[in-house]
């Protein structure tokens, strides 16, 4: 399970500083949301504050059950850099936009980095329950830059699932896709995600795919926020509300 109250992340300094806040988000095993809003508003920076890239000016809760209860917010008030660094690696994963690849390792060696940096053997029947369903078979020896944008995609959706971390974040991982391999792409995500009991994140600018997976989604409002002192001018920014 995930529970996270009021998250606040400024971006910036006086009058061009953004406020993004997150009142309440709870997620549960299985459980894929998506992220909307207009460009700029501040997606990517909120899945950075919950991916633990990003210190927020504020929380009230952050908890995390994965195997354990995570008392996120304790370790981010306490500036633990180390545990949060741990948190980070061993209890999430990271979709980015253009697959973030090493492009010196093939795709089976990327698919298994997460496990490697964290001492762990892969669990073979996962490894390969996911080469099955993402079709990465044929494409285990070679490059990233041998592959096609969708290919990659698949490739980082399997690094960042293999060593089962409790919450998977996904920046637009479809953006650059064509329909057809985006609405396919995206199917067998939410698939893996429910199999293996995960919970994702998902920054999404297409409404129809959204729409079509019948996702709950988090949504940006803009407003004008709110300032922590009487006399200091308001923050403007958004709010995320399902």
């Amino acid at each position: 399970m995930l529970h996270i109250d009021a998250l606040s992340v400024v971006r910036g300094q006086g009058a061009q500083a953004h406020h993004v806040y997150l009142p309440q988000l709870s997620l549960r095993p299985g459980q894929v949301v998506a992220v909307t809003g207009e460009s700029g508003c501040g997606k990517s920076t909120l899945l950075e504050a919950i991916g633990l890239l990003l210190a927020p000016a504020s929380v009230g809760r952050f908890e995390l059950h994965d195997e354990k209860l995570l008392d996120v917010a304790a370790l981010l008030k306490n500036r633990q850099q180390a545990a949060l660094a741990d948190v980070r690696a061993r209890h999430l994963g990271f979709v980015l936009q253009n697959g973030g690849l090493l492009p010196f390792l093939s795709v089976q060696d990327n698919i298994r980095l997460p496990c490697q940096l964290l001492g762990k053997t892969p669990d073979k029947a996962m490894l390969n329950r996911v080469v099955e369903t993402l079709k990465l078979g044929p494409l285990l020896s070679k490059l990233p830059a041998q592959l096609s944008f969708g290919e990659r995609q698949r490739t980082a959706f399997a690094r960042a699932i293999l060593h089962r971390p409790g919450l998977v974040l996904a920046d637009e991982p479809t953006a650059a896709l064509d329909p057809y391999n985006a609405q396919q792409l995206f199917s067998l995500f939410i698939d893996l995600v429910a199999q293996e009991g995960m919970m994702a994140l998902v920054v999404c600018h297409d409404w129809p795919l959204v729409q079509r997976f019948n996702l709950p989604c988090l949504v940006a409002r803009p407003d004008a926020g709110t300032s922590n002192q009487p006399d200091a001018p308001a923050l403007r920014g958004t709010h995320f509300v399902f």
